[in-house]
């Protein structure tokens, strides 16, 4: 089972990714609603993928992502950022910052869907470190 940590401060964000992703059938799933949250999650469970608001009260989807590409161990991991910051800006800065996609609010779960997919496809023929 491949777990997927769904970081959201919004409870019904997080609800809506987890039932658009409900299709894939060897997905799990683990949310935080916020940054530090995140990243203790990460700390104590293995995951195969982030998804990451941006807008958060406690620490900045940003500053989340910098952390992980920071660890070696999370370098290869994926981490789409999907946040209503639709604005070219702050998309060249979290590519920039090394995630592995960028979707806006509101998602077509479909699109959501296919994204995932295709991340986690690509993370499983890595190599492990």
């Amino acid at each position: 089972m491949r777990t997927i940590l769904v970081v959201d401060d919004s409870p019904t964000i997080r609800k809506m990714v987890r039932a658009a992703l409900g299709s894939l059938s060897d997905v799990g799933f683990i949310e935080a609603g916020s940054g530090l949250q995140a990243i203790e999650t990460l700390a104590i469970h293995p995951v195969r993928m982030i998804v990451l608001d941006l807008n958060m009260p406690d620490m900045h989807g940003l500053d989340v992502l910098r952390f992980v590409r920071s660890h070696s161990q999370y370098r290869a991991l994926p981490v789409m950022v999907l946040t209503t910051r639709g604005d070219e800006a702050s998309r060249e800065a979290v590519l920039e910052a090394g995630a592995s996609s960028y979707l806006t609010k509101p998602f077509s779960p479909s699109f959501l869907v296919s994204s995932v997919r295709q991340l986690l496809d690509a993370e499983q023929d890595q190599p492990l470190p």
